[in-house]
């Protein structure tokens, strides 16, 4: 499905080559506002391509155009369409797939669903589809920083090999999210890794594969701050699940954990359990370590909520790979199309807006519940 979300609800449409990629946007609330250049832009900006050598050569504005659903910089609660157009798209690049589906992309099994190739490149599958993506999580963040002052920070902490230490029970760690600014990932340039000391080795790395003709993956590792407690529903849509849901839905991510992750399993409960304690500055309880991430039985219980998003190395390279044709005949293909030798930088917006249209859902879904509480409550 091309939908997401269930009150703040996203369709995302267009292909990697057609004349336009967007989105319709449902469950804005009326009254807030929103202005593209300060708003919209600046998370599309983040993703777009040509930003750097080390992403693909292909070069789009990715200016987003507002269609509907606001008026003089204030949303009118009614559905907020918006669009970015491909300006630079070039399907005639993509000619060899009509004979030859590209190794590990989606050529193939998008020809066995649909019955048809399509011409344009990855369709659907293309990282181009998550512009709709970035422009309705941009909006569903400036709700949620009305609503709850959330943040939402996400940054490279991998590529191929070289990796920033990322301990889930480091407190040096545990700083850094509680600290860690969008600012601070950009100020390192494209490469977005914010501890300096690795992030020379990972621009290394994914030159390296590039003058290869090669591509090479990585890691995003994401914080939200000051999250509602609440929000989630039990038992199948628990709030990390939403969340996987989410990151999983992005193209090239193979992988998630939350919190702990695959950390905790070593760890016995009596070190791994998170000790409440009564926080007089904020009148709640807290507690005093974050192994849960933020989450407990599915529900944001007010702390830190993190989690590692991966991302494999990207399916269209430009080496001659040895492969079959459709009709299975032996050969040989080198794509000639545009693409990152390390998609995972121009990740970072992406990862960002998708937590932010799961809270933006879950708060709607949460002060729902709490007027009819209110409503029947004695």
């Amino acid at each position: 499905m091309s939908t997401f979300g269930t009150l703040f609800k996203v369709t995302t449409f267009g292909e990697s080559h057609c004349q336009s990629v967007g989105c319709i946007v449902e469950g804005v609330p009326p009254g807030m506002p929103l202005r593209v250049a300060e708003d919209l832009q600046p998370q599309l900006s983040r993703r777009r391509p040509g930003q750097s050598k080390l992403s693909t050569p292909r070069n789009e504005r990715d200016a987003v155009i507002v269609q509907s659903g606001v008026e003089f910089d204030t949303t009118l609660g009614t559905p907020l369409a918006m669009l970015v157009k491909n300006e630079d798209h070039r399907p005639n690049d993509y000619k060899g797939t009509d004979q030859y589906p590209r190794p590990s992309h989606a050529d193939f099994t998008y020809a066995e669903k649909y019955g048809l190739q399509a011409s344009s490149g990855g369709g659907r599958a293309s990282a181009r589809e998550t512009i709709g993506r970035v422009a309705a999580g941009a909006v569903a963040e400036k709700f949620l920083k009305l609503a709850s002052g959330v943040e939402i920070v996400a940054f490279v902490s991998q590529i191929g090999s070289v990796a920033m230490q990322r301990d889930p029970f480091d407190k040096n760690f545990q700083h850094l999210l509680n600290t860690i600014t969008r600012e601070k990932v950009d100020s390192v340039g494209f490469i977005r890794c914010p501890d300096t000391s690795v992030a020379g080795d990972m621009v290394k790395e994914i030159e390296k594969y590039r003058g290869q003709q090669d591509s090479i993956g990585g890691v995003v590792t994401c914080v939200v701050r000051n999250c509602p407690i609440g929000l989630g529903e039990p038992c199948f849509d628990k709030l990390e699940a939403l969340l996987a849901h989410a990151m999983l839905s992005i193209p090239a991510s193979k992988g998630f954990e939350f919190g702990s992750g695959f950390a905790g399993v070593s760890v016995p409960g009596s070190q791994h359990n998170d000790p409440f304690y009564f926080d007089e500055e904020a009148g709640r309880l807290r507690t005093r370590t974050n192994n849960s991430g933020g989450i407990q039985g599915g529900i944001s219980n007010g702390e830190n909520i993190y989690f590692n998003v991966a991302f494999k190395s990207v399916a269209t390279i430009s080496q001659e790979q040895h492969t079959a044709t459709y009709e299975g005949k032996d050969g040989v293909l080198a794509s000639k199309g545009r693409h990152d030798p390390a998609v995972t930088p121009r990740a970072i917006p992406i990862v960002e807006s998708m937590a932010a249209l799961v809270l933006a859902d879950q708060l709607l879904i949460q002060r729902s519940r709490d007027y009819s509480r209110g409503v029947v409550a004695k």
